[in-house]
């Protein structure tokens, strides 16, 4: 009897997914018309046409109902059979995750101080120039923003959605000082950080009594200042033209030009952009490492065990002694100061900045990037980074979708929408984020298993972190 009933039940999980696949492409259809199948061009007499584009309407409709198809037959099943598994205890989780964190962070380390020389090895010298600069570069900056809001919006559990006044702060910064005094880059790295972090503490004393949504909204607020300053202060940040000709970074006062006092020329090498390529990725990497290593070390302090407890409960945090007003500045000047720092680094970067470069996109992106990879978790921040930003440069090399959907297809207009439909799927899959569970910052009278696998004692302490 068993064996007769399986055959319908087959039949009626079919039958089912096939009409979740049905409603699903009406509503893709639906969503996507106004945006997918209509376009309006102007033609020579300079007149708007309105045109058509079922083909491509039709294969984004295809790819998504295959999704749900595949969701409803596959993914769903295995869903309910591991919620079905009994569950096992917290001691027996954190032996895989520590046996995986003990070659995953050397691996990507390693991996991290020998790209340059992949890409070198693989691309030649001409075809390196774009992988390191576009990929290894972005990804990084924002890898190091992303650890700088971990502190704000992970470990102290503030959200900030204006993150992005303290990155202009930083270019800002270096850009006129550098301009306008003749001041070095590493002169004026430390000034960039530190008067970023002033302008957190600016921050973080109106928004002293606010949580949540409010803060939310008041940070918003400020970042969208910050960029209206930069915008209407022409005298001092030239508007809209913006700040050009900024001093680029010297490799021990040695700079990467074409002239006889250049770094080719000193070391008897041909001269190639690539060399200043090699060493901004090696720059921002050493400061993405810092702010790592700093976060950490943080963590393990009492102002870290402080953050986190402001994070879980202000209240309990207040009644066990704990000043809550400087934890809260603490936490924006710190996490102002790494954005500052990167914000010096773009500048001499990219040697050009205008606001449109700090818009409140870059804000929702990295917030994003913290929210995906999981709030507090250095290395899940690490992989949601790499996989939107170089996501993003990555679909700038996809040409063979223009001979699928036409020669006018760019797959870079829809980032965004990609974008929110990654941030959908982790929402359902995984809530907390790629790694939601991260290990005690202290635990009580009990041995812990650190990064590289060591059991080490701890002291006793009144905060104690709630896993996953």
């Amino acid at each position: 009897m068993a064996h007769e009933a399986s055959p319908p039940a087959s039949r009626v999980d079919i039958v089912r997914a096939l009409r979740q696949t049905a409603i699903t492409a009406l509503i893709t259809f639906g969503l996507l018309l106004p945006l997918i199948g209509f376009n309006t061009v102007q033609n020579i007499r300079n007149e708007i046409v309105l045109e058509t584009r079922w083909p491509l309407l039709a294969a984004m409709v295809a790819i998504i109902a295959a999704g749900r198809f595949l969701h409803a037959i596959l993914i769903a099943p295995w869903l309910a059979r591991r919620a079905r598994r009994p569950r096992r205890e917290d001691g027996e989780r954190a032996v895989p995750r520590a046996r995986v964190a003990r070659w995953l962070v050397p691996f990507t380390l390693g991996f991290a101080v020998l790209y340059p020389a992949i890409a070198l090895s693989l691309s030649g010298t001409q075809g390196a120039v774009k992988w390191i600069d576009n990929f290894g570069v972005q990804i990084l900056i924002y890898v190091m923003l992303g650890w700088g809001l971990n502190i704000v919006v992970g470990l102290a559990g503030l959200l900030d959605l204006g993150y992005v006044a303290f990155y202009a702060v930083g270019a800002y910064s270096y850009a006129l000082l550098a301009s306008t005094f003749g001041f070095s880059f590493w002169i004026l790295l430390p000034v960039a950080g530190c008067l970023a972090a002033f302008w957190g503490i600016l921050l973080g004393f109106p928004v002293l009594r606010l949580r949540g949504d409010y803060l939310a909204i008041v940070t918003l607020a400020f970042g969208e200042i910050i960029r209206l300053i930069l915008i209407n202060w022409v005298p001092v940040t030239n508007g809209y033209a913006g700040i050009s000709s900024i001093p680029r970074p010297t490799f021990f006062g040695i700079p990467f030009n074409a002239s006889d006092e250049g770094f080719a020329a000193r070391f008897g090498l041909e001269f190639s952009p690539i060399y200043r390529t090699i060493f901004l990725y090696y720059l921002i990497l050493a400061l993405a490492l810092v702010t790592a290593a700093m976060t950490v070390r943080l963590r393990r302090l009492p102002i870290g065990r402080a953050w986190e407890a402001l994070r879980e409960d202000e209240i309990a945090c207040r009644s066990l002694g704990i000043n809550t007003t400087n934890t809260k500045l603490t936490a924006f000047a710190m996490g102002a100061m790494f954005a500052g720092f990167a914000g010096s680094f773009f500048a001499a970067r990219e040697s050009f900045i205008s606001p449109e470069s700090f818009t409140f996109v870059e804000s929702a992106v990295i917030v994003a990037i913290v929210v995906l990879g999981g709030m507090g978790s250095l290395l899940g921040v690490a992989i949601a980074a790499v996989a939107m930003i170089g996501g993003t440069e990555l679909m700038r090399e996809l040409d063979f979708l223009k001979v699928m959907f036409g020669s006018d297809f760019d797959p870079n207009q829809y980032r965004m929408l990609l974008f929110g439909f990654a941030m959908v799927l982790i929402m359902i899959w995984r809530p907390r984020g790629l790694i939601a569970t991260r290990d005690p910052s202290t635990l009580l009278n009990s041995p812990r298993v650190s990064l590289f696998g060591e059991r080490k004692k701890t002291q006793p302490s009144l905060v104690r972190e709630r896993q996953g």
